[in-house]
């Protein structure tokens, strides 16, 4: 048993985490606001994951202005689109290990 979770990844272990490595991958960019109201979650709460996710460099901030108001989102980078198929995969084999 401890080979089929040896493939998951802690870094993805929060359901805040997943959800946001979830609307990255099928998403080229998306912004604060909407990855708050996809996962219905608070702003310190989404600012502590994705600063989390920062550091482990699996995703990628971009802070702009749009006219005169900030906006800041976010893309994965190739390490965490390497990293996230890694976990999904582990967990695949760990729903369904004869497969």
């Amino acid at each position: 048993m401890k080979d089929i979770i040896s493939g998951l990844n802690k870094v993805f272990d929060s359901r805040v985490r997943l959800g946001i490595m979830s609307i990255l991958m099928v998403n080229e960019s998306v912004d604060f606001n909407m990855i708050k109201q996809l996962l219905d979650v608070t702003d310190g709460n989404l600012a502590s994951h994705l600063k989390a996710l920062e550091k482990e460099a699996v995703i990628e901030v971009k802070k702009q202005f749009l006219g005169r108001k900030p906006n800041t989102s976010y893309t994965v980078t190739p390490l965490g689109e390497k990293l996230f198929k890694e976990h999904i995969d582990a967990l695949e084999k760990l729903i369904n290990p004869l497969s």
